[in-house]
């Protein structure tokens, strides 16, 4: 994908829009007939979008999915007040507290990409989701909390959600051997 590992960087900030349409041509391209699709995080997005648009895709497994709106405390919003004021005030470089540890990291096109991203929230679409659907979560995710997937949950209507205990955002590698075992069963006959 655009911006990511070794692929070409973004020319312009992406939307999640340009995401799927990115992974809809390729999947096009390599003339694939049917597919399922296991998406962690923001590639959840993705998919979720994807399979609004594309026949082609079976079954979702999303793990860690992020595309709800968070729950956000007085804290986070009188932090985001005073950033933008300082904003306007303080050169930008003296700001350099304020932001994830995953967007200080990003070139400016793809801090503009980020923004557009996760400012998009999926609430509104994630119940138009028909496919059979497999949410593996981690009890402890901090950064798509548990509450996330319980929702995605009673959103997508042909979804189970399996919970993977001890596990946070990365449960395929805190739990490979339960996280394989609900995948493999799911992609097999569908039920876990």
């Amino acid at each position: 994908m655009t911006g990511f590992g070794k692929s070409d960087k973004m020319a312009y900030p992406y939307s999640l829009d340009d995401y799927v349409k990115e992974i809809y041509f390729l999947i096009s391209a390599l003339n694939v007939e049917k597919y399922s699709i296991v998406a962690h995080s923001f590639g959840a997005r993705v998919a979720i979008k994807l399979s609004l648009i594309d026949k082609r895709v079976d079954k979702l497994i999303l793990t860690g999915a992020a595309g709800l709106k968070p729950k956000r405390s007085l804290k986070y919003y009188f932090k985001v007040y005073v950033y933008k004021l300082l904003k306007k005030f303080v050169k930008k470089d003296r700001i350099k507290s304020f932001g994830s540890s995953d967007y200080k990291t990003l070139s400016p096109v793809m801090k503009e990409s980020f923004v557009k991203i996760v400012n998009e929230h999926l609430d509104g679409i994630a119940n138009g989701v028909k496919n059979k659907t497999l949410i593996l979560h981690g009890e402890l995710d901090r950064e798509t909390p548990l509450y996330m997937a319980k929702r995605y949950n009673k959103k997508i209507k042909n979804s189970t959600l399996k919970v993977l205990k001890g596990s946070g955002h990365f449960a395929f590698i805190d739990d490979p051997v339960s996280f394989n075992y609900y995948l493999t069963k799911f992609l097999g006959d569908g039920n876990v």
